[in-house]
């Protein structure tokens, strides 16, 4: 509530507190001076008697029920008693001096606030009879002109009355319905403020979520590429150490150290490239086909099996991401293939269809059957499982097929995203 309006407020109190006051007053200054009106003098008994009444009773309610800005009186049965006797007092006096009608005039302030609102109407009609008797030359009305007139404005008030009581009625209907709709919007604004903060807890518990998802794809990544790389490149450098160590003489053992160097050498490579997130060192000169064929090249003259590389469709550059992913999706096929299938012969096709790159890599092994591998190759190793969780990346997918005895087949289809 803003100044101006507690200070309307406090107006208003003091006019409901003093005005029946002020009221009275009013009659009795005016009841005096038109004294002559009053020819009998126990009527001055009676009208003092009246109005030490009519002062006690506002003194009474007033002191029981004191009026406080910003406070809104609701009707009750003791405040429907004090519009009654007051009514009746007003009335009364009426009677006696006409003049008292601008005390029954205190009635038309306050009846939305004392009376009920079945009551209200009989209450406003009740003080309109008190002031109409007064306006027509008091009560009761002698003679039938007195009664026309005095009926006339009955009318007159009762009517005006009636149409500020619907007013006044529409008035507080509005006002509590903004009063409503202010308690609404409260309601909501706080509900909001709760909903924000929740949004800003589970913000920031995404972000801490995120931050350790990220970390665990980092590690995830390092692994994957330390297995994908150094760890095959160690592997055939002790393969050459081995055959270093059984060799018949010395230019056999110089090839094969030589070798082994060169896949020191390469290992290390990946091993910068792997910490830094780079592309593979065999595509940092070469495209995805180029790559490839090298990879199946020198994987079979490190192996000893005959290897052979196809591209069919209308090659296109594509991203650097997606040739790394079917660069060493290849790499770890041919790496198990080496350790685990003991084939005489390899196929690897890139195959470029459409909207899709396709990579195959046969096998005419020993083969497998791929229910039977151990659960950590099916769901939580690096072998296969790394080779789907790369394809997955990229919105890919892998398939194998595979049966003891009669070699393996292992697809990756990935989608044909090109080079920017």
């Amino acid at each position: 509530m803003t100044a101006a309006d507690r200070q309307i407020e406090r107006r208003w109190a003091q006019l409901h507190t003093w005005g029946p006051y002020g009221l009275l007053g009013v009659s009795v200054v005016l009841a005096i001076a038109t004294s002559e009106l009053i020819v009998d003098a126990t009527e001055w008994y009676v009208t003092g008697a009246l109005i030490v009444a009519a002062v006690a009773l506002q003194v009474w309610w007033h002191g029981t029920h004191p009026r406080r800005a910003g406070c809104r009186p609701t009707p009750s049965p003791a405040g429907t008693v004090y519009y009654v006797v007051r009514w009746a007092f007003a009335f009364a006096l009426t009677w006696i001096n006409p003049f008292f009608a601008f005390y029954a005039a205190a009635g038309y302030m306050d009846a939305d606030e004392l009376l009920p609102v079945r009551w209200r109407r009989l209450g406003l009609f009740a003080g309109a009879v008190t002031v109409a008797g007064a306006q027509s030359g008091g009560l009761p009305p002698r003679g039938l002109t007195q009664w026309i007139v005095f009926a006339a404005l009955l009318g007159a008030n009762s009517g005006l009355q009636m149409v500020v009581a619907h007013l006044t009625e529409q008035e507080e209907q509005r006002t509590r319905e903004r009063t409503a709709t202010i308690a609404e919007l409260e309601r909501t604004n706080a509900a909001l403020q709760r909903a924000l903060d929740e949004n800003a807890a589970l913000h920031a518990q995404l972000l801490v979520q995120a931050r350790e998802a990220g970390v665990a794809d980092e590690r995830r990544r390092l692994a994957a590429e330390i297995h994908d790389t150094i760890a095959q490149g160690l592997t055939g450098i002790i393969a050459q150490l081995q055959v270093v160590a059984n060799a018949p003489d010395l230019g056999i053992a110089r090839t094969h150290l030589a070798r082994a160097s060169d896949l020191a050498r390469h290992s290390l490579g990946e091993a910068r490239r792997s910490v830094h997130n780079l592309a593979p060192v065999a595509l940092e000169h070469d495209g995805l086909p180029e790559a490839l064929k090298k990879t199946v090249t020198e994987w079979a003259e490190r192996t000893g099996t005959r290897a052979e590389f196809t591209a069919t469709g209308r090659v296109e550059p594509l991203h650097d991401e997606v040739s790394a992913t079917l660069l060493r999706i290849a790499q770890e096929a041919l790496s198990n293939t080496a350790r685990h299938a003991a084939a005489g012969r390899v196929g690897v096709t890139l195959t470029f269809l459409g909207d899709e790159v396709i990579l195959d890599i046969r096998d005419d092994g020993r083969g497998f059957d791929p229910r039977a591998l151990p659960e950590r190759t099916r769901t939580g190793g690096f072998g296969l499982d790394g080779m789907r969780v790369r394809a997955e990346r990229i919105a890919g997918a892998l398939t194998l097929e595979s049966e003891p005895g009669h070699g393996t087949a292992l697809s990756a289809r990935v989608p044909l995203v090109r080079h920017d």
